[in-house]
């Protein structure tokens, strides 16, 4: 019997300290943490603010493309040989028809002499056939043998003289050089690079467009071009050409911009960021790119509102924030249109007037309250990176 109330009371010992245990930890902790949270008031954090505008907004598509030269070629003899002269220097501006690389023809001049001696001969047969056949002391056919003798040596002749020719390698077109490839002495087979020549002004920009643009862009439509090669020049021209086809891999399609390049800075083969205006101007609504949170969820910004709700109070408030005023947020879904530079088009979502975060909302969960940090804000690059 002992035994049995000594178990007794110490399982109701057991029972009561669990059951202290767990209202302490249900009913009074969560009442005590929310005293101190009350006691001391909640956070209020410091942001950066940008107002939403209305702009005037004209579509612009953006591609990476590459400069190319309007004409450019490789220079290569179309025969062997050995390289007699040089004609020209590196980076040299040439005009057309100017002499480049001369390649040894002595055994060509000595085939041409011997050529020469064959057709004069050839030339005197046929004029003596001619005259004998007028007196009836030959027969046609020895004229007409003779006559054939004659042309076989002009051609002859002829042959000789286009293979000298081929040896004299001159400019197809006027244009810049590139660095030579070779030396004097040296022997170059046929299709040897020597030299490369380029027409650099004016020069092309090719770039890819997806076919959903192809109605937009049109010959004639201006095309601006940035280099990263020099970054505080702008390049403007104008599309030359569309192709007349679209890449069943990719869904683009090849644009070909024509751009003046007199001092001839630009060079092919550079990486070109381009851009096109591409439609009417319209107006929209505008806020930073840096106010815009992207997720899977979809994307928001974070809109500032007065903390107090006096009437008339809150369009005051939001109109013209104050540093010493205290402010709650709102999470609102956005529709994001085009990025033009550091702003980005609202298509649905926030009005124009209305203030948006702009730094700082990575702290942030709607109905905070939020101060505005006059010292805040980053200073942006420049150039600003391109998307």
């Amino acid at each position: 019997m002992k035994r049995a109330l000594v178990l007794t009371v110490a399982l109701v010992l057991l029972l009561g300290i669990a059951g202290s245990l767990g209202w302490f930890q249900i009913v009074f902790k969560p009442k005590m943490i929310k005293g101190f949270i009350t006691a001391a008031g909640r956070p209020v954090n410091s942001v950066a603010v940008a107002t939403a505008r209305q702009d005037d907004w004209t579509p612009r598509l953006t591609a990476i493309g590459s400069l190319r030269a309007t004409q450019g070629v490789d220079i290569a003899p179309q025969i062997g040989g050995v390289v007699k002269a040089i004609q020209f220097e590196s980076s040299q501006d040439v005009a057309q028809g100017a002499l480049l690389v001369a390649i040894d023809d002595s055994t060509e001049q000595a085939d041409l002499k011997s050529n020469l001696a064959i057709l004069r001969n050839a030339q005197i047969t046929f004029e003596r056939q001619s005259k004998l056949v007028g007196g009836g002391n030959t027969t046609q056919a020895s004229v007409d043998s003779a006559l054939a003798a004659r042309d076989q040596a002009t051609a002859g002749v002829d042959r000789t003289r286009a293979i000298i020719a081929q040896k004299q390698i001159v400019a197809p077109f006027a244009g810049r050089l590139g660095i030579r490839r070779i030396d004097l002495g040296q022997y170059v087979s046929p299709g040897t690079p020597l030299v490369t020549l380029q027409n650099l002004d004016p020069i092309y920009v090719d770039f890819q467009a997806p076919e959903q643009n192809f109605a937009q862009l049109a010959v004639g439509q201006t095309v601006e071009t940035t280099l990263d090669a020099l970054p505080s020049q702008k390049f403007v021209g104008r599309i030359r050409f569309l192709d007349s086809r679209v890449s069943t891999d990719t869904r683009n399609f090849l644009v070909r911009a024509e751009i003046a390049n007199p001092d001839k800075k630009l060079l092919p083969g550079m990486f070109a960021n381009v851009s096109v205006d591409a439609g009417r101007s319209h107006k929209i609504v505008t806020v930073p790119r840096t106010a815009i949170a992207y997720s899977l969820y979809g994307d928001s910004v974070y809109v500032l509102k007065p903390a107090e709700s006096a009437p008339g109070a809150a369009q005051a408030a939001a109109a013209q924030p104050q540093s010493d005023q205290l402010y709650t947020v709102e999470r609102r879904f956005v529709r994001v249109g085009e990025t033009q530079g550091d702003r980005t088009a609202i298509d649905d979502g926030v009005k124009a007037g209305e203030t948006v975060i702009s730094e700082g909302q990575i702290k942030l969960q709607p109905g905070m309250r939020v101060r505005i940090d006059p010292n805040a804000g980053l200073t942006p690059m420049s150039p600003l990176p391109r998307l």
